[in-house]
């Protein structure tokens, strides 16, 4: 589990494709604490640590993986998201994340407003109903408040300290981000589809 509240931006060191595909992924990270087997949320992907090495670490990413996520665009230099796994008794300083990418949202348009920027998402149709104004989503991990929804778009605001510290900086229309809903929406709509 994890909150969306992301503590560092790693890049990807090494890609090597196989049955699986290997990342490695670089991280400010002390990997001495860093258990093998531990989860990590890569871009709010949940993946588990197979490998590590001062600075660094790897995980495998399967076929199902680099199909429902953005791992399969990933390449050498890519930055990515990064946030260790909750401990009992860490601060919940943003939501319930369970690293389970539910598909793709693409960027629609970015815009000033204020001192943040106005992030407008589209989300594949089947996705759009577990979006609502004032809930959470995870976006490249990063837990966020949906402003406003319409059809399949939605829109967030990120504010300068959010923007700068994530990948959200280098982000541009036409760029698709891991898209995760909200784990309450999730269990709600499957609990009214079988009434």
């Amino acid at each position: 589990m994890f909150t969306g509240i992301i503590i560092d931006v790693g890049r990807v060191a090494a890609v090597e494709r196989r049955g699986d595909t290997l990342f490695t992924i670089e991280t400010a990270f002390d990997m001495g604490t860093v258990d093998m087997g531990a989860s990590i949320a890569c871009d709010g992907c949940c993946l588990t640590v197979i490998d590590k090495a001062p600075g660094r670490f790897t995980i495998s990413a399967s076929g199902e993986t680099l199909s429902k996520t953005t791992l399969g665009t990933w390449r050498e230099g890519t930055e990515i998201n990064l946030e260790r796994a909750l401990r009992v008794g860490d601060e919940l300083g943003g939501h319930i994340v369970s690293g389970h990418v539910d598909g793709v949202a693409q960027i629609v348009s970015v815009a000033p407003e204020g001192d943040s920027w106005r992030y407008v998402f589209e989300v594949p149709a089947e996705l759009a109903r577990f979006i609502a104004p004032k809930g959470s989503v995870a976006l490249g991990g990063v837990s966020l408040t949906v402003n406003e929804v319409d059809g399949r778009r939605f829109g967030v605001n990120i504010i300068p300290h959010t923007r700068s510290h994530t990948t959200f900086r280098t982000l541009t229309p036409g760029d698709g981000v891991n898209f995760e809903v909200d784990m309450l929406a999730r269990y709600v709509a499957r609990l009214t589809e079988s009434l």
